[in-house]
């Protein structure tokens, strides 16, 4: 079961990077201007982020097998469709549909693991290698996106056809049964749904296009979108069966988790975006030179399972973060100075310190997140998790390519650098602002501590058990 789950999360993650690397050679195919081009990376960016915590709660409320298993197939099915478009909309509203469906496969493939392992060491394994995992699919799908956009821009949606095929048909032999959630008294939150989904779409549009339209059409959207998030929690305090029980965002461990994961996610994909750029526009490296020094980063796909639960296990989670994301803010610092000259072997201590990193964040990010949940509302928690990833990414995206484009006055290797040096804090701050969130996780943890040594105290005074609060 792990392993088809695994299967699906790495499909995602290829998914996504093999595109990254073909955007140029489908503008080249079918004509698109560079604002059309954008809008096949924002439309998957649409449907993900704002669907996702709508996907959770379905898992939680229609079955997560069969949420898993429905949305697989439209997975598959889009992805292909998208491989045959001729004219850059089709390819548009493909990618938005993929985008959905991945919104409501993988809060629901999370939910899965987290209801079938046993809160603790085998659940927070079973989470590590998934994120590993994760991570893997993200880094190879840099390299296989090269090498087979070097083929054909087609093959990079063809391929993941296949591979859906195969971890769906697992899917049906290897995800076991579950009885349907007993839904006596609930009914689905038609309205919250979609106030919440209006909400995250026109923040993350508002977020998204912010660097390629005017600042009034992008103050609006944003406004559009709180309006509509004022509006669903005004809707789910009055709601009998809300599609978000407000009373899960007390749970501190899980708010720190989601804004360290917003912001680790923002500097993340921000970073990769300008050394990507870097590489290939001011450096003149090919795709697959670009992918090949890229990998680096993917050693978190062997250290997440191996090196990170020995380290969960010794630390606790919430020093295993902070440790990962104080490395982000090394990476992040050591690239700053960035010349137009620089070696790889200049570069690489950047790129393996941010693997590094990667590997102690995310896996643990997601443990604390999920950790202590009702199962009722463990998808709910994974769709608030990656809907903050996924906000994050897009709000990373969007900031460095803004302060890319302002700080670079104009096309020549000088400007161009100077472009990059500025774009470079974005993804820095945005690592120090993560640190501070951490930091709020080890004083917590060590109440968490204190609190649990005077209960066993008094435990033992009174003759009965007490369980100590689990420390994050």
């Amino acid at each position: 079961m792990l392993f088809v789950l695994c299967g699906a999360i790495f499909l995602e993650g290829i998914d996504i990077a093999m595109l990254n690397v073909a955007l140029p050679s489908i503008r080249a195919d079918l004509g698109m201007s560079t604002g059309e081009l954008q809008w096949v990376m924002s439309a998957y960016v649409l449907g993900y982020g704002g669907f996702m915590l709508l996907g959770g709660r379905a898992a939680d409320l229609f079955g997560r097998r069969q949420m898993f298993v429905l949305w697989l197939t439209v997975f598959l099915l889009f992805s292909g469709l998208g491989g045959f478009a001729s004219e850059g909309w089709m390819l548009i509203v493909a990618r938005f549909v993929t985008g959905v469906a991945a919104a409501f496969m993988t809060p629901a493939g999370l939910s899965i693991i987290t209801t079938s392992f046993a809160e603790g060491e085998a659940r927070n394994r079973a989470l590590l290698i998934y994120s590993g995992t994760a991570a893997g699919g993200f880094s190879i799908g840099l390299v296989i996106g090269g090498l087979l956009a070097s083929v054909g821009w087609r093959w990079v949606f063809f391929a993941p056809v296949v591979l859906s095929f195969v971890i769906l048909l697992a899917a049906l032999a290897f995800v076991p049964r579950s009885p349907r959630p007993d839904r006596t008294g609930e009914s689905f939150d038609v309205a919250g749904g979609v106030t919440i989904t209006a909400a995250i779409v026109l923040l993350v549009l508002g977020v998204e296009r912010a660097s390629h339209t005017g600042i009034g059409w992008t103050a609006g959207t944003l406004a559009a979108g709180l309006v509509s998030l004022a509006a669903f929690v005004a809707i789910e305090r009055r709601a009998s069966s809300p599609l978000v029980r407000l009373g899960i965002l007390r749970n501190g461990p899980l708010v720190r988790a989601n804004i360290a994961g917003l912001l680790f996610a923002a500097g993340f994909f921000g970073f990769q975006f300008l050394v990507v750029l870097y590489l290939q526009e001011l450096r003149g490296w090919s795709t697959i030179q670009t992918s090949f020094a890229m990998l680096v980063i993917g050693i978190d796909a062997v250290l997440s399972p191996t090196l990170t639960p020995r380290l969960v296990a010794r630390f606790g989670n919430a020093r295993v973060i902070f440790g990962g994301l104080l490395l982000a803010v090394l990476s992040y610092g050591l690239f700053l100075p960035v010349g137009a000259d620089w070696t790889y072997l200049a570069m690489f201590p950047s790129l393996i310190i941010l693997g590094l990193a990667f590997a102690l964040a995310y896996g643990p990010l997601t443990i604390v997140a999920t950790e202590g949940i009702a199962e009722k509302e463990q998808g709910l928690a994974g769709g608030l998790l990656y809907t903050s990833f996924q906000f994050g990414a897009a709000l990373g995206l969007s900031a460095v390519t803004a302060v890319n484009v302002a700080a670079t006055a104009s096309s020549s290797p000088a400007a161009m650098l100077d472009g990059y040096h500025a774009a470079l804090l974005v993804p820095f701050v945005a690592a120090l602002l993560a640190a501070f969130v951490g930091a709020f996780g080890l004083r917590a943890g060590r109440k968490a501590g204190r609190g649990g040594t005077l209960a066993v105290a008094a435990g033992a005074v009174a003759m009965e058990p007490v369980k100590a609060p689990a420390t994050h």
